[in-house]
C-alpha cells in the first residue's frame, strides 16, 4: 500500500546556554493526498509552551496577542487559572502548496500555549507549589513574561521596573525550585542505603546522576546546560526539574518603548503586548492599518511561533495532493521512518521507501511531474535525515 506522508553593549545575563537573534520562519515540508485517513499517533511531536510572569507582568496581554483571544487581564495574582489556546502556526509555504494542488482541505501545524499563573518570588524557598508545578511539567517550554512597560495605574510588586532584575528572579526561583527537588532526592537515596533492600545497582546509578545535578545547580546554572543520555534522560522523565526546559523570555514593552538593551543566553523577544492584543482584536482590514502606522511589520504570533520551533529543535514536513494539504512537525535529525509515524504509527511500522522532493524545487519546477522528470523526486529509505519543507510520500506495506 502507498500513502502520503510528510507528514548594542548589553548586560550579561548568566540564565541559559543559547542565543536566538531574531525569528525565522522554519519553511514545512509538503503531503502528497493519502489513500485513507490517518489518526494523529499518540507518540506525535508537542508543541505546548506554558507562559508564566510575575504578577502585573501582563502575561495574560500576551497569552491574548498570541491567541487573538479574550481572557481576562485581571486575574488575581495568587489564583492559579490556566487559560489554553491551540494556534494555526502560519507558514506561507503552505498557502503556496494550496494554491499549487487546490485541494478540499489545507491543514497547518499548531502549538498550543497555556496563560498558567503568576510566579511569585520566594515561592522556591520550599518549592513551587505542587499545583503550579503540575501545570508547568506539561508544557515542553516555557515563556518567562517580564514587565518593561510604565503605568502608573498598576504598581509594580517590587516598587519599581526593572525587566532585567526581574528575569534574574524568575530564573532563580525556577534554579531554587530544582535544587530543592534534587536534595530531596538525594535524600531519600542515602535513606534507601541505610534501610536497604533497595536494588543497589539503581541507587548508585541515580545517586551519580543527582549528584551531578546538584553540582550544576549550586553553581547556579540550569540544568539544560547539561547533556543527558537516552538512558538518564528516561531516569528524568518522571521528575519536574524545570531548568531542563527551554526558555524564551519575552519584554513586555509600551507602546512606542524600545527593548531593554540586555544579552541573555537563552532566546529572546521584545513586543508591545497591550497594543498588539488590541490589534488581534480587529478585523484583518482594521489590523493592517494599524500596523502600517505604528510601523509593525509583524505581529508577535508569528514571531513567536518561530522562536516556539527554535526552542523545542523542530522543523516542518508536508504531505500534498488533491484532498489535503497539510503541514506536520518531526524533531530535527528524525528519520523518514521516524518522520512517517507523525502521520500514523502504520507507516512507520510498515515503511518501505519515501518518494522525496524538496519544497524549493517543486515551486522552481512547478508541479510533481517536472520534478520527476528532472530528477529532483527521488526515493530515500528508512535512515533518511528528514529535512525542513520537504515533501514525501510514504509507501508503506501496512
Amino acid at each position: 500500500m502507498s500513502a502520503s506522508a510528510e507528514g548594542g553593549n548589553r548586560t550579561l545575563i548568566p540564565v541559559g546556554n543559547t542565543i536566538l537573534s531574531r525569528a525565522r520562519l522554519p519553511i514545512p515540508p509538503l503531503r502528497l493526498f493519502c489513500e485513507r485517513k490517518y489518526t494523529t499517533p499518540n507518540n506525535k511531536v508537542k508543541m505546548k509552551l506554558g507562559i508564566i510572569g510575575l504578577p502585573q507582568s501582563g502575561k495574560t496581554t500576551i497569552f491574548n496577542a498570541l491567541t487573538r483571544g479574550n481572557a481576562p487581564t485581571n486575574a488575581s495574582a495568587g489564583r492559579i487559572e490556566v487559560h489554553q489556546s491551540v494556534v494555526d502556526v502560519p507558514d506561507p509555504r503552505v498557502d503556496l502548496l494550496s494554491k499549487m494542488f487546490n485541494p478540499k482541505k489545507t491543514v497547518y501545524t499548531k502549538v498550543t500555549y497555556a496563560d498558567i499563573a503568576g510566579l511569585e518570588t520566594g515561592s522556591a524557598k520550599s518549592g513551587i507549589s505542587g499545583q503550579l508545578l503540575n501545570h508547568l511539567n506539561q508544557m515542553e517550554a516555557l515563556i518567562l513574561v517580564v514587565r518593561a512597560f510604565e503605568n502608573d495605574s498598576v504598581m509594580h510588586p517590587s516598587g519599581s521596573v526593572n525587566s532585567l532584575r526581574d528575569v534574574d528572579t524568575m530564573l532563580t526561583e525556577l534554579l531554587l525550585n530544582d535544587l530543592i527537588a534534587v536534595e530531596r532526592k538525594l535524600e531519600r537515596l542515602v535513606d534507601e542505603r541505610k534501610k536497604g533492600g533497595t536494588d543497589k545497582v539503581v541507587n548508585a546509578r541515580q545517586t551519580e546522576l543527582f549528584e551531578k545535578l546538584h553540582k550544576t545547580l549550586s553553581d547556579n546554572l540550569p540544568l539544560r546546560t547539561l547533556e543527558f543520555t537516552n538512558d538518564e534522560q528516561k531516569e528524568l522523565s518522571s521528575f519536574g526539574l524545570l531548568t531542563r526546559k527551554p526558555i524564551l523570555t519575552v519584554f513586555n514593552l509600551g507602546e512606542g518603548q524600545q527593548a531593554p538593551e540586555a544579552k541573555l543566553d537563552h532566546a529572546s523577544v521584545a513586543l508591545m503586548g497591550k497594543l498588539e492584543m488590541e490589534i488581534a482584536q480587529l478585523s484583518s482590514e482594521d489590523a493592517s492599518v494599524f500596523m502600517e502606522e505604528y510601523g509593525i511589520k509583524e505581529l508577535s504570533l508569528n514571531r513567536m511561533i518561530n522562536l516556539s520551533y527554535e526552542l523545542l529543535q523542530i522543523q516542518t514536513f508536508f504531505t500534498v495532493g488533491e484532498d489535503e494539504v497539510r503541514a506536520w512537525t518531526t524533531h530535527r535529525g528524525a528519520t523518514a521512518q521516524e518522520s512517517a509515524g507523525e502521520i500514523h504509527t502504520d507507516l512507520s511500522r510498515g515503511f518501505v521507501r519515501a518518494e522525496v522532493v524538496a519544497y524549493e524545487d517543486l515551486i522552481s519546477l512547478g508541479s510533481m511531474n517536472e520534478a520527476k522528470a528532472k530528477g529532483k523526486l527521488r526515493l530515500e529509505g528508512k535512515e533518511y535525515p528528514v529535512k525542513d519543507g520537504d515533501i514525501m510520500h510514504v509507501r508503506s506495506s501496512l
